[in-house]
């Protein structure tokens, strides 16, 4: 993705490329386009590209709501129920 490979280009030098940069240079690129500009980045993705930015979405989408699910408490406690 060319989005990805000029912000590698950019900042290779001058991040350590750990999770906090990458969740710094992640916020920054969302915070800075509007849904036309990141629909366009979308719109520019090769098929195996496309696939693979799908495949991470859905990745991730699960694992949170599977770790959600698991933290619910399903019986909550109450004066009657501990």
């Amino acid at each position: 993705m060319r989005l990805v490979d000029e912000l590698f280009e950019l900042y290779r030098d001058q991040l350590t490329g750990d999770e906090e940069d990458l969740d710094a240079i992640t916020a920054a690129v969302i915070e800075n386009y509007n849904r036309k500009d990141l629909l366009t980045i979308v719109n520019d993705m090769s098929n195996a590209e496309l696939e693979h930015f799908i495949g991470l979405y859905i990745l991730e989408t699960l694992k949170n709501k599977f770790a959600d699910y698991a933290s619910y408490d399903a019986y909550p406690s109450t004066k009657y129920l501990q």
